[in-house]
């Protein structure tokens, strides 16, 4: 632990004398044995390795099966049928492989942020160095401006602050110390006051250190490792889908088996039996359910995209649904990203700040602003804040009052100045005024009452009681318990121009400013919608627990000090222990981005589905880890946004309880999508099924099969996919990952539903078959014109019966009289289309012979529909008989 030791030891272990630095032949041999100062990563996949993988899926292996059985049963020309179930399978590999060739962007993100040259002494002079060549044991040279290019023990260091807000997710810039030691070996990353790290950036002072890592052993090094962790979880939809064609596939090889076995009982012929069999695989497995379903969830991104959230993995669409936990970092996701004065205080005059502008102030308060502002080096240029955070506050607290920075200076000229040190914990300049001189000083209160014999009160300069300063310090007591950084300030005037080390000495203090980086005004009330849809939200920031605690407090977050942990009492929890009381806490505080992902993954040890929001560095870890990693579009990272699961573009914490309301409504509407495709199929399997146990000709073939399943059934499914959402959804809690396709009644109204259509089917081709009046149902032979007759009527009863079916769909709870008709006008047209598409092909005599039709009497119009009508007629039935027994 570099952090623990002395410089003297550190230098002694690395072998390095800090006046010399290394020499040129030593640099070069400890290059060889650690290796380039470059963050590295698993190798590219091919094109052909990201095609091959997206066929490893059952549903897909299922899909080739059909189309190569469809050959062997009907030669040359199957092929044009199973050229269409492949073309399936290649749309949806190809969706697969260029979402996938966008993703996983995270590490070159990463490699792209170290420096590209470096200040190190070598030889005993300083050079410029290309960054990459870096080793253990360089001195390197550090200023403001320039990046940290590896991890660097301190050995010298004056005013240094480093902005390590992408690695701890701090707003406020870190200061460093050399002479900082500490025997806590597990203390934060923003707490290693004697450390900088890669990646990061000085911004004030300078310093020199020692490069004690580099490349992956660095601290963003260990974040690059998390990163490339081959992690591929299966959301709960692959998993479902998965096991759906698990359960189909086995149901059709078992459904094949026992129908020949029941034909060569029958006496059957084995290729009549083979022939039977093929149907009812074909009838048993819905061909177009996994394009279907990515073309949903492609329509659900499409959707989010205009609401502010796009979405890189497909998957994460409906993921979102399932959310329970949305685990966000603090800093620019709950809060603005930007140090805000909220309070002022004079003697005996405590003031709440808003954001309006053009606000009035007494004399006191005039000055203190003006003071604070003087003794400033921030700026706001073009609208863009220019300077250290806290300073920058300043700067618009003098805006908000019409004190601008640029005409202050201006009107009273900067002549002098004492540069912030971290000793005195001060900064002063010296202005004109008028003809004289006067000292601005602001920083720590207590160090300036010290130096202060006088006080402002009323525009008056008094003697400072002890009372007067023990105000304000009860007040400044009482800022820092709401978690808000306090600076002090004051002045003197003086005849003529003086040195910096009389500047800070007979101070009249002015007052003190509370400022804090404010919560965004929108999220609370985001916040309350999650916690009644059911979710909670907690908060995981690098930033102090009492900042983190008054914050969470004040967006309902936590309601006390109780509900959070520090990073340093997380480790000092057993894993199995924490898991088990992970529930119980809602802020996390001063965590390593270690800790965040062990924080997320014992939220899901828990069987909670995670969300994890954020924008830095430090939150790309857990951004992948967690099962929907959220980050911010624009203060985020490149290395968040590849990590992320999808990117909010107005980094806006409302727009994921948006799109939560989205994810959720998406999966119903797949659900309805899966769940008339299996009734269909189910109708299906059951009509070939009874037919063959009755002994009677085939009632649909397999090409009829794949029109019904490819065409006539995949507009309407892709239509219920469109359906608009349901406006109480976020009225639930989330429903439970686990839970089945089938839950809630779905697999027994999907059997209703496909018993019914199964059954009408058959009935419809005995009645085409007994049509003809001299020919009983058993007698039919299969190629003669009553059979294709018959096969007529059943395939026009079982497209109808389906397409009308496909309107019960849209609600399982709401009858269609009280959706709307016409509240889907996708799935309205998509039935027109289908009606005419059937029509046009018993109607059109080659298109007929190829499908083994015929055209319909049209005495016979009326009973095909009359049939077709009964499933969605009783559907809508059930629902309100249920409904009022529940009732």
């Amino acid at each position: 632990m570099w952090f623990t030791k002395s410089q003297e030891a550190v230098l002694k272990e690395l072998n390095v004398n800090s006046k010399t630095g290394l020499s040129t032949e030593e640099a070069k041999n400890r290059l060889e044995k650690y290796g380039l100062n470059k963050l590295k990563g698993k190798p590219k996949k091919s094109l052909l390795q990201l095609f091959l993988a997206q066929l490893k899926d059952v549903l897909i292996y299922v899909l080739i099966g059909a189309a190569v059985i469809n050959i062997i049963a009907h030669g040359t020309e199957g092929i044009p049928d199973a050229l269409i179930i492949l073309a399936v399978v290649l749309i949806n590999a190809l969706v697969g492989v260029i979402q996938e060739s966008k993703a996983e962007k995270a590490l070159e993100a990463l490699q792209q942020m170290t420096a590209p040259k470096s200040l190190v002494r070598r030889n005993g002079e300083v050079i410029e160095i290309n960054s990459e060549e870096l080793v253990p044991g360089d001195i390197l040279i550090i200023d403001a401006g320039r990046y940290i290019p590896a991890d660097v023990r301190l050995i010298e260091s004056a005013n240094l602050q480093i902005q390590e807000s992408s690695l701890t997710g701090e707003s406020v810039p870190s200061e460093k110390n050399a002479d900082f030691i500490t025997s806590d070996e597990k203390i934060s990353v923003g707490d290693k006051e004697n450390m900088a790290f890669m990646s990061t950036i000085a911004i004030y002072g300078r310093g020199e250190g020692v490069v004690v890592a580099t490349a992956m052993d660095t601290e963003i090094g260990k974040i690059a490792k998390i990163l490339d962790e081959d992690e591929n979880m299966l959301t709960p939809l692959q998993i479902k889908l998965e096991e759906l064609g698990k359960t189909l596939g086995y149901g059709a090889l078992a459904i094949c088996g026992i129908i020949f076995v029941v034909g060569m009982l029958q006496g059957r012929q084995v290729v009549e039996m083979f022939m039977t069999s093929i149907s009812l695989a074909v009838a048993a497995i819905p061909e177009g359910l996994v394009a279907i379903v990515a073309i949903v969830l492609s329509l659900g991104v499409k959707s989010m995209s205009r609401k502010n959230a796009i979405v890189r993995k497909l998957p994460a669409v409906e993921t979102l649904g399932a959310v329970n936990i949305i685990c966000s970092d603090k800093t620019g996701t709950l809060t603005q990203n930007k140090m805000t004065v909220v309070k002022t205080y004079t003697l005996d005059n405590l003031k709440d700040i808003s954001d309006e502008r053009n606000q009035k102030a007494n004399v006191d308060e005039t000055e203190l602003i003006r003071s604070f502002v003087l003794c400033s080096d921030a700026s706001i240029d073009g609208g863009q804040d220019v300077g250290d955070p806290t300073e920058v506050a300043l700067v618009v607290l003098g805006d908000k009052f019409n004190l601008e920075k640029n005409t202050l200076n201006a009107e009273y000229k900067r002549v002098g100045e004492n540069p912030f040190d971290s000793d005195r914990k001060l900064m002063s300049t010296l202005n004109e005024e008028g003809n004289k001189f006067r000292v601005h000083t602001k920083g720590a209160i207590d160090n300036i009452l010290m130096r202060s014999n006088r006080i402002l009160v009323n525009g008056e300069i008094l003697s400072i009681t002890d009372e007067a300063k023990a105000k304000i310090l009860k007040v400044a007591e009482n800022m820092s318990d709401d978690a808000l950084r306090v600076l002090g300030v004051a002045f003197k005037d003086v005849n003529t121009e003086i040195a910096p080390e009389e500047m800070e000495k007979d101070l009249v203090v002015v007052g003190i400013v509370g400022m804090i980086d404010p919560p965004r005004i929108e999220v609370k009330g985001s916040i309350e919608e999650a916690k009644r849809a059911g979710i909670t939200p907690i908060m995981i920031t690098g930033d102090h627990k009492n900042t983190a605690v008054a914050i969470a407090k004040e967006l309902g977050i936590a309601t006390d000090i109780s509900q959070s942990l520090t990073g340093s009492e997380i480790d000092s929890i057993p894993d199995e222990k924490f898991a088990k009381e992970i529930n119980n806490y809602r802020v996390f505080a001063r965590v390593s981005p270690e800790h965040k992902v062990k924080i997320v993954r014992a939220f899901k040890k828990q069987g909670n589905i995670v969300s994890m929001t954020g924008d830095g560095v430090n939150d790309a870890p857990s951004l992948k880890s967690a099962d929907i990693g959220v980050a911010m579009g624009i203060t985020g990272t490149d290395v968040s946004k590849g990590a992320s699961d999808m990117i909010l573009t107005d980094d806006n914490f409302t727009t994921i309880v948006h799109a939560i309301e989205e994810g959720r409504n998406i999966y119903n509407n797949i659900k309805k999508t899966i769940m008339f495709l299996l009734s269909c199929n189910l109708g299906e399997v059951l009509c070939v099924f009874f037919a063959t146990v009755f002994g009677w000709a085939m009632p649909l073939v397999p090409t009829q099969l794949l029109w019904v399943n490819l065409i006539t059934d995949t507009l309407p499914a892709i239509s219920l996919g469109m359906d608009p959402g349901d406006k109480d959804v976020m009225n639930r809690k989330p429903r439970d990952p686990k839970e089945s396709f089938f839950a809630e009644g779905a697999g027994m109204r999907a059997i209703v539903g496909g018993v019914l259509i199964g059954i009408l089917t058959l009935v419809a081709f005995y009645l085409g078959i007994i049509h003809f009046g001299d020919v009983s149902i058993k007698e039919a032979k299969d190629g003669t014109e009553i059979v294709t007759y018959g096969r007529t009527m059943a395939f026009i009863v079982l497209t109808f019966s389906q397409l009308f079916y496909s309107l019960s769909m849209r609600n399982s709870k709401k009858t269609i009289f009280e959706v709307g008709f016409f509240g889907n006008m996708f799935l309205i047209i998509s039935i027109i289309i289908s009606i005419i598409l059937q029509v046009l092909l018993i109607s059109i005599p080659p298109i007929a012979e190829m499908f083994k039709v015929t055209a319909l009497d049209p005495s016979h119009w009326g009973m095909v529909i009359g049939l077709s009508l009964i499933p969605f007629a009783i559907n809508e039935i059930i629902k309100v008989v249920t409904r009022g027994k529940s009732e």
